[in-house]
């Protein structure tokens, strides 16, 4: 079963996907964090220090920054938190890449339950770069919500059903 989480920033959409991800499990989940911390941001390092406590021992937590596929396991469960950061970290590389890689994901026999931030409901962004950035996200959430069995928005902590 693949499952699409997506919402605004502080939505609660990751703790509806951990909710999802361990009714999914006969075990412990993976917990795939994206982050690449070589960004030197103070800041965000809290931001995974307080999501990992929320987690508590709940998950088995492994970092993949790029290559989601390559540590995924056949029967398992996983929740990748999130594809926003994922995006971010392979900015550079092309728009075929990382659609490739995302249905490279679908096509295998797992648990998936993935999370994506809602950034492209604002104006367009005038550097190329955040365009860019936006657009990928655009492109990789419409090819999540096709692979996807469920999709669910999230607001406010609530989640709508689209799929």
């Amino acid at each position: 079963m693949k499952i699409l989480y997506f919402g605004g920033q502080k939505s609660g959409k990751s703790s509806l996907a951990e909710a999802k991800a361990l009714s999914l499990s006969t075990g412990k989940p993976t917990y795939l964090a994206t982050y690449d911390h070589s960004f030197g941001d103070d800041e965000m390092g809290m931001r995974i220090d307080k999501h990992r406590d929320s987690r508590g021992e709940k998950f088995i937590t492994l970092e993949e920054t790029r290559h989601l596929a390559c540590v995924m396991e056949p029967h398992q469960t996983y929740l990748v938190d999130c594809i926003s950061m994922w995006i971010l970290n392979r900015i550079e590389e092309s728009e075929e890449a990382l659609v490739e890689e995302i249905e490279a994901l679908g096509r295998i026999e797992a648990n998936i339950v993935f999370v994506l931030n809602d950034v492209g409901s604002g104006v367009i962004p005038n550097d190329p770069i955040s365009r860019r950035y936006v657009d990928l996200s655009g492109i990789i959430g419409q090819t999540l919500a096709r692979l996807c069995d469920e999709v669910y928005e999230v607001k406010l902590g609530l989640e709508r059903r689209l799929k």
